[in-house]
């Protein structure tokens, strides 16, 4: 990867003037895009993401005191320092390093480690900020795998385990198909049945599961939704299901790939676009007319994806139409008469398949 290796020698020069030493490894984490599965992955079910071209690389130097010491190659995130052993996040303000502490504190409460050794790092990232990528969970991932590899410890040593609970514990709706035995196609029928499409009050969901109100706010409701007065639920139960199955027979096309592969897989990006519009809500009219150009300029198929509510688009594109689609869409969404979009917002590029987590072998650079 010629072009990963010039980074790697660039950054390595910047943390040599920056530290006055030489970096012993780098962590590379790539940004990722949700080919299709959009708001079902803590539901329990599985998305299809595309790690991208674009990431976040790390050089990385062990230090022997307890000093770490973070610094960016983007002047506009200052550097930051602190104890290895006194990480101290403030969740109130999403400073770029605070996103560093989180993959390294993760990492430090899961093996319950004390007395960390500190290191030098120097960040470098080319995902666009804010636009969908994963370019804070591409740090935060980086970050996790800089700790374990200064630790020596291993991957495969993060196990996760899981334990049947009664209904009133059940917390994802992949549990409820789980205990039930059947499938996605035949929960579709089970909400049908046992959901009316009408938003439900707190009143109704507490005599439906025979609860009171204190105990549907203190048991069941999160913080941020305690004061919520409408639910609806067969809306949000029909997208993610019917989400999940789309991400399975995306999953299968790809592995019988038969002729119409590309004309298929675009129909079910384009139906889960009209899920997350209309059953989940995560749309906003900027992307449902983002999509509806990418559609109309040659995409197969286009969705929305990332950042929770909003986000960005990933379409699929013949690769002989992309200069005319990229062209294309660029004029007609961020060339708009009223000139709202601000450059820095304009963010339009064509990306194929990157690779995961790693830390890259650069022996050669490391000399």
């Amino acid at each position: 990867m010629p072009v990963l290796y010039d980074r790697l020698l660039k950054l390595k020069e910047m943390f040599n003037s920056k530290f006055g030493s030489i970096p012993k490894f780098y962590v590379r984490a790539p940004g990722r895009v949700n080919i299709i599965g959009e708001h079902i992955d803590y539901c329990g079910y599985s998305v299809l993401p595309m790690a991208v071209e674009q990431d976040v690389l790390i050089a990385v130097e062990p230090v022997k005191t307890y000093a770490l010491q973070l610094a960016n190659t983007n002047p506009l995130y200052p550097d930051f320092s602190t104890s290895a052993n006194n990480i101290q996040i403030d969740k109130t303000k999403p400073l770029w390093h605070n996103y560093f502490l989180c993959g390294l504190k993760g990492i430090q409460e899961h093996f319950g480690l004390s007395n960390l050794t500190g290191m030098n790092c120097l960040v470098d990232g080319n995902i666009p900020p804010s636009s969908g990528l994963s370019s804070s969970s591409a740090l935060v991932c980086c970050a996790g795998l800089v700790t374990l590899t200064v630790l020596g410890r291993n991957l495969s040593k993060l196990l996760a385990k899981y334990k049947s609970l009664q209904w009133d514990k059940v917390l994802r709706l992949e549990e409820v198909q789980a205990k039930l035995g059947i499938s996605l196609e035949e929960m579709l029928l089970v909400t049908e049945d046992a959901l009316h499409p009408e938003p439900y009050n707190p009143e109704e969901i507490c005599r439906c599961l025979g609860i009171s109100l204190e105990e549907l706010r203190t048991q069941i409701l999160s913080p941020n939704t305690q004061d919520v007065l409408i639910f609806k639920l067969y809306q949000r139960a029909k997208h993610v299901y019917s989400e999940a199955a789309r991400v399975l027979q995306f999953k299968k096309i790809c592995e019988e790939a038969p002729e119409n592969m590309v004309q298929l897989l675009g129909e079910l990006m384009n139906q889960s676009h009209m899920s997350c519009r209309d059953m989940y809500e995560c749309s906003c009219p900027e992307l449902d007319q983002l999509v509806d150009i990418c559609r109309k300029f040659g995409a197969q198929g286009s969705r929305l994806t990332g950042a929770g509510w909003g986000g960005c688009t990933v379409s699929m594109v013949p690769a002989d139409k992309l200069p005319s689609f990229l062209a294309n869409v660029h004029k007609a969404y961020y060339q708009r008469s009223d000139g709202s979009l601000a450059p820095e917002k304009q963010s339009l590029f064509a990306t194929k398949p990157g690779g995961a987590l790693e830390i890259p072998a650069s022996s050669c650079i490391l000399r």
